[in-house]
């Protein structure tokens, strides 16, 4: 479980943010603006909270005179720009991060994830050559490599055309339930939220509501609860 109570202000953005995502998927969804990449940033400590605590599986990661390093919090991440390293092909890009393990460790385990994903036939493909879809599931199979305790995506669809988000949608919803890995996805859209379990929608730095799909749409609490409730969409 992931449990985050947060806050940092942010230049004209005050963010206080409390939330817990356990063995489901909980979408934040929220207006350009709301803090939603900047509260990844946080759980990530690729930035500093100015107070509260990040728990994971009970250990604190941030507060209470702890704060562990950013390549030592065991969470996967997925950015919106896939950042894959163009120089490297794609089993170079999985296994990137694992130079702890054995050479032919490394290459096992890389190549396992990109079976497991769909994307094997790629291992010695560029990076300039795969399709957007193809890039995500990539950036996908490099941050579940590494064995995370927890995932963080960065609107893992954004970048893709509708046919391609309708698809790694569908594949993200059922790998995600199988694997029963706590995981965070960050959206502006509201047909991601047929990937989730949970919702929780923030504006302006703060969760206004949470709940399922069918709990916002019978009582959304703002305008923009209101709009993305009602375009929802499988």
């Amino acid at each position: 479980m992931l449990e985050v109570s947060i806050a940092r202000s942010v230049g004209p953005l005050d963010l206080d943010v409390q939330l817990s995502v356990d063995s489901g998927t909980v979408l934040v969804a929220g207006p350009n603006g709301a803090g939603k990449t900047t509260l990844l940033h946080l759980i990530l400590g690729i930035s500093r909270p100015d107070a509260g605590r990040i728990l994971l599986d009970g250990q604190p990661l941030f507060g209470g005179g702890v704060d562990v390093p950013a390549e030592r919090r065991r969470l996967g991440y997925v950015p919106q720009d896939s950042a894959l390293f163009p120089h490297l092909d794609v089993l170079g890009n999985v296994a990137f991060g694992l130079g702890h393990l054995p050479r032919a460790e490394r290459r096992d385990r890389a190549g396992g994830w990109l079976t497991k994903l769909g994307v094997s036939h790629l291992a010695r493909r560029r990076i300039a050559a795969l399709s957007g879809g193809e890039r995500q599931r990539v950036a996908l199979a490099r941050a579940l490599a590494r064995e995370p305790r927890a995932l963080l995506l960065d609107e893992p669809f954004a970048s893709l055309d509708s046919t391609a988000r309708r698809e790694l949608r569908a594949s993200v919803r059922g790998w995600l339930a199988e694997w029963r890995l706590p995981a965070l996805i960050v959206s502006h859209d509201p047909a991601d939220a047929s990937v989730a379990d949970r919702i929780a929608v923030m504006e302006r730095g703060r969760i206004v509501q949470q709940g399922t799909a069918e709990e916002l749409r019978a009582a959304p609490v703002s305008d923009f609860v209101t709009g993305f409730a009602q375009n929802q969409a499988t």
